[in-house]
């Protein structure tokens, strides 16, 4: 067998490839993406109008809302973000696929009462509860099958207000599986198709932890988002993973076999949009996620946010792209060129205020600056999820 690397140019948006995908998604190209939160939802209903093979590796780390009871109860990986990513993914034009949606979106109000909090709870793993009486079967027993079990590992000092039922599924799942997540969202991902695959880059119980250049460390995920808490008042200098919420110690674990896998699997790997360090950087922190990468011969592309990031504090866009290379470098175990880990930075000029000297500066670096149409009318400032799909396929 003979290999040759071979290349071409590319026209963006590639209207040749775009309806060639669109016609049989179920062909279409394997697009990666680092992630985590929300960011991503729109872009991924739009992206599987073209591919049912994007691969979405998620961060597991958050550490407010329902996730963190969830957390300290049973000392576990958050699911929030990845429940979020695979309702997205679903298939919605299946029938009964709606009642599912509603279920897993479904919050127990926050100033409920406990004790009819878990009288609810306790109708809907027995089936008497209207919702669930609206999934048919298989999906209704295996969804009752992993609430029952979550219902009977339930300390009883554990709250629910609040709590979301499609976190608490999840987690009955994980808990009923040896305390193995994987095999949960292949089955929930089949069961709901998925059209994609969806993987927590980690499946061990850590923390983000941030040390502030103002000495101050910061530990878990909601005190760096800005949303529980204010903002944090200094910008990040170091983000690492760590077991303890109490003196943080930082820790570096192996990316595991089955994302490595998934990696080489990549026609393109996309650093996207979404909170720049807690979804973006954390996904980087696993020792030899660099060399993957760069092994990887495929484009990887970063898309920037064009709107106020409250975690990139005192940072521009040539900053951000060395402090991804820099996290990239110093997870990798052996020396590696800027451009085997970052190949384009895609940016919409026009419409998203960055300079000329920004991109020189990019540039310099090793790394390509594609100036595109990413922002429409409607979306601006902010990127059309439309255009960003258009772009990476067409980049494949």
């Amino acid at each position: 067998m003979v290999e040759l690397r071979v290349s071409k140019t590319v026209r963006i948006p590639n209207q040749l490839h775009l309806e060639l995908y669109r016609r049989v998604p179920e062909l279409g190209p394997r697009v990666l993406f680092f992630s985590g939160g929300t960011a991503l939802r729109e872009v991924s209903r739009y992206l599987i109008d073209y591919t049912h093979n994007s691969i979405h590796l998620i961060t597991p780390f958050d550490s407010g809302g329902s996730s963190a009871k969830l957390r300290k109860a049973f000392k576990m990986l958050a699911v929030g973000d990845l429940r979020n990513r695979l309702m997205a993914l679903a298939d919605r034009t299946v029938r009964g696929h709606r009642e599912i949606f509603e279920l897993f979106a479904f919050r127990f109000p926050k100033d409920g009462d406990e004790k009819k909090l878990r009288r609810w709870l306790r109708r809907l793993v027995s089936g008497n509860d209207p919702m669930m009486e609206s999934i048919a079967d298989p999906m209704r027993r295996l969804i009752r099958n992993h609430l029952g079990y979550f219902w009977e590992s339930m300390p009883k000092t554990f709250s629910l207000r609040g709590a979301n039922i499609g976190n608490l599924i999840l987690a009955g799942g994980y808990l009923n599986n040896a305390r193995h997540i994987d095999p949960v969202v292949f089955l929930f991902s089949k069961l709901v198709q998925v059209r994609g695959v969806v993987r927590p880059v980690s499946s061990e119980y850590l923390h983000l932890a941030a040390e502030l250049e103002n000495g101050k460390t910061v530990v878990g995920q909601h005190l760096l988002t800005g949303r529980e808490v204010s903002p944090i008042s200094s910008p990040i200098k170091r983000l690492f993973l760590t077991r303890r919420m109490r003196n943080p110690e930082p820790v570096m674990l192996p990316v595991r076999e089955k994302v490595e896998r998934l990696i080489r699997s990549a026609d393109i790997i996309c650093y996207p949009v979404g909170s720049f360090y807690t979804s973006v950087v954390a996904n980087l922190l696993l020792k030899g996620m660099g060399d993957v990468v760069a092994e990887s011969d495929v484009p990887k592309v970063y898309l920037p946010n064009s709107s106020t990031d409250v975690e990139e504090l005192g940072m521009n866009l040539p900053s951000k792209v060395r402090t991804l290379l820099e996290y990239l470098h110093k997870s990798c175990n052996h020396q590696r060129k800027n451009k085997d880990l970052i190949s384009y930075v895609a940016v919409d000029s026009r419409n998203c205020s960055i300079t000329v000297d920004n991109m020189d500066a990019i540039r310099e670096l090793g790394v390509e600056v594609i100036d595109l149409s990413l922002a429409s009318e409607e979306s601006a400032p902010f990127l059309d999820p439309e255009r960003i799909v258009e772009t990476l396929i067409s980049l494949v």
